[in-house]
Formats: structure tokens, C-alpha cells, sequence
């Protein structure tokens, strides 16, 4: 299923996940604003779909994505409208489902921070990493500073940001960067295995296991426990929750059904 008009983002649906591909290799999957709008719309389709349970987000070619077009840029009538646009980063962000970035070549400027969006990354040996954007003249605006130090750390993050030199995947794999690195053959089926365990599980838990992750890096740990506890309840309420509890006592499979 193509998306966006000229084809460069990709939909498909494979049981209960779905597969998003960034599709302009030409260009390294560099992204157009139709394929940011087309990234939009899609995130907030697998938001209402409650038959997606997963997401897997790939590029086609060489690359993962390097980031925004530059020369769409330059399109912004003042610093402001750019300021505010509706960016494909942002896009990701609202996604309560979770979501597994398969890296299959470079991911550079917002291709990473689109990387950093994901809750999961998986690389091909074939992938590379750059916080490209000091040798233009800029920094990254995506939440580059902030979800790098997370993941590697203020030491590693301070030697990409600031001179925008790629690392390949071996040392993104010993940075915890990205949690697995496979052949290139073997990323999209390593993705799509994870996404499909995951979407096994209750969904209202895995979303809320999610959300939850998300609170314990934003709030002090007090805070973040007496969370933890609140939206516990709220799963144990579910009838997922029940249906778990009632698999497990006659041994067989839980059948969920996000209820």
C-alpha cells in the first residue's frame, strides 16, 4: 500500500503489525514535507487501528534516512513557520503503540533522531550513525541532545554532536544505541519476529509498559514508582488482565483482545 503520492512512503500490514518504509533511496530516504505529511497520518491511522499492535519503521536502499531534504529548507517564510511545522519526528512521538526501528544503512541528522524516536533498535551490520548537522552550520531540533545522552550517555553524545562523525554499528551495539546488530538479510524478518512477539502480548499493557517507561525517565523516582503502581491497577482492572490470569491457571495461550 503506497501512502503518499509519489510512492517514497510505504504501508503495509502484516497481521497485527504495521510496517512503515521510508522509500526515496535515491536520495537516501531524505525526507520531503509530502513525506513527513504522509509519516503524520500514518502514525495517527496506527494510533486509531486497533488491529495494529506494533509498528516496524525501515528505509529502502543505502540508508535509513538522512533526515530532512536541505533543499526544502530553505521553503520556511521566516525561522518562526519553521519553528512550528509539523515535523515527522513529532509524528512519532504520539505513537502510543510501540515501535522498532530497523536501521539498514545510515541514519544521519533526523534519520537518527527518528531512530532515537523508537522504542527498539535493531541495526544491519550495513548501518551507520551521525548527529550530522554542526558541519551545515546547525544542530539537531528533534530531540537529538536530550534522546542521545539517554542512549549512549553525556560523553559518547558530546563526540557525535559535536563533530558530527558517523559510528558504524559495532560501536552504536557497545554505546546502547541500538540493542541488536544482524546481517542485512536478516534485519527485516529480526524486526518483524520482535514486532510480532510483542503484539502477542496484551495490548493494553504493552502501551501502558510504554508510557510507563516514558514517566520513569520524567518524573523523580518517587513519583515514578507511585506511577508505576497507579497505571499497574488500571492493567489489573482489564479484562486482558483476567483472561491472562485465567490462561495461566488452565495452561494454555491467553487470547487478548485489548478490553
Amino acid at each position: 500500500m503506497t501512502t503518499s503520492p509519489s510512492g517514497e512512503v510505504l504501508f503495509e500490514q502484516k497481521g497485527h503489525v504495521a510496517v512503515i518504509t521510508l522509500n526515496r533511496p535515491a536520495k537516501l530516504n531524505a525526507v520531503t514535507q509530502e513525506m513527513s505529511d504522509a509519516l503524520v497520518e500514518l502514525a495517527r491511522y496506527c494510533n486509531q487501528a486497533d488491529d495494529i499492535r506494533a509498528v516496524v519503521l525501515t528505509g529502502t536502499g543505502r540508508a535509513f534516512s538522512a533526515g530532512s531534504d536541505i533543499r526544502e529548507l530553505d521553503k520556511y517564510a521566516t525561522p518562526w513557520e519553521f519553528r512550528n511545522r509539523e515535523d515527522y519526528c513529532d509524528s512519532l512521538k504520539v505513537l502510543r503503540k510501540p515501535v522498532i526501528a530497523a536501521v539498514n544503512g545510515h541514519a544521519l541528522g533526523g534519520g537518527l533522531e527518528t531512530a532515537l524516536i523508537c522504542d527498539i533498535r535493531i541495526a544491519s551490520t550495513a548501518a551507520s550513525f551521525a548527529a550530522a548537522e554542526v558541519k551545515l552550520g546547525w544542530i539537531g531540533g528533534g530531540g537529538m541532545s536530550a534522546l542521545l545522552a539517554r542512549s549512549i550517555g553525556p560523553g559518547n553524545t558530546a563526540v557525535m554532536l559535536m563533530t558530527g562523525d558517523p559510528i558504524d554499528a559495532d560501536r552504536a551495539l557497545s554505546w546502547g544505541l541500538v540493542s541488536e546488530v544482524v546481517d542485512p538479510d536478516a534485519l527485516l524478518p529480526r524486526a518483524l519476529e520482535l514486532a510480532t512477539t510483542i503484539a502477542s502480548r496484551a495490548p493494553i499493557a504493552v502501551e501502558t509498559a510504554k508510557a510507563n517507561l516514558a514517566a520513569a525517565y520524567n518524573l523523580p523516582l518517587d513519583q515514578a514508582i507511585a506511577y508505576e503502581r497507579d497505571i499497574q491497577t488500571v492493567c489489573f482492572a482489564t479484562q486482558d488482565a483476567a483472561e491472562g490470569r485465567a490462561a495461566f491457571a488452565e495452561k494454555r495461550t491467553p487470547r487478548f483482545t485489548r478490553s
